[in-house]
């Protein structure tokens, strides 16, 4: 009974095999221009959906791959002329800081964030991602350690690939 059993699995399988169609290199071609088309669409209507929200985008293509290019707004978290507080209130500070950073992640407005490791004038970078350099500066400005002078902020224009991850 398990021979029988064994050799219907067989033909089944082998069955299935023959009847299946393979696809000639024309219909591969023609498949994947239509995908690169129908990838090609979503760039250019995702960056039209962002242009209407008032960001600045623009795409291009290279090889198979279309890519949809956003700016953002690098903002850089330096020494500021204020940093006499004891050590109580740089801990509260701090708390602030790290309460505001984490309501910019949660209300999508920050896209990478996080302090250097050394001891340098730049004490770290957060990323906006925002329509315009004033509403990153604005909010960057909001920042409890800026307010107090303990950190100042210097915004730069950063264009990379929307939806890009660092390797």
């Amino acid at each position: 009974m398990k021979k029988l059993i064994l050799a219907t699995c067989v033909l089944a399988f082998l069955n299935s095999c023959e009847n299946k169609e393979t696809k000639t290199s024309e219909e591969v071609k023609e498949q994947d221009s239509l995908q690169q088309a129908n990838i090609k669409l979503g760039v250019e209507e995702r960056s039209k959906q962002l242009q209407e929200q008032g960001y600045e985008t623009f795409h291009y293509r290279e090889g198979d791959t279309t890519y949809l290019m956003q700016k953002y707004f690098m903002v850089f978290l330096k020494s500021g002329k204020n940093r006499s507080q004891d050590s109580t209130e740089a801990a509260n500070l701090q708390r602030k800081h790290l309460a505001h950073l984490e309501r910019m992640v949660q209300e999508g407005y920050t896209s990478l964030t996080g302090p250097f490791g050394d001891d340098g004038e730049i004490r770290g970078i957060v990323v906006y991602n925002t329509p315009t350099l004033k509403m990153a500066d604005s909010l960057a400005n909001l920042d409890p350690m800026v307010e107090a002078g303990r950190l100042a902020v210097e915004v730069h224009p950063w264009w990379t690939s929307k939806g890009g991850k660092l390797k």
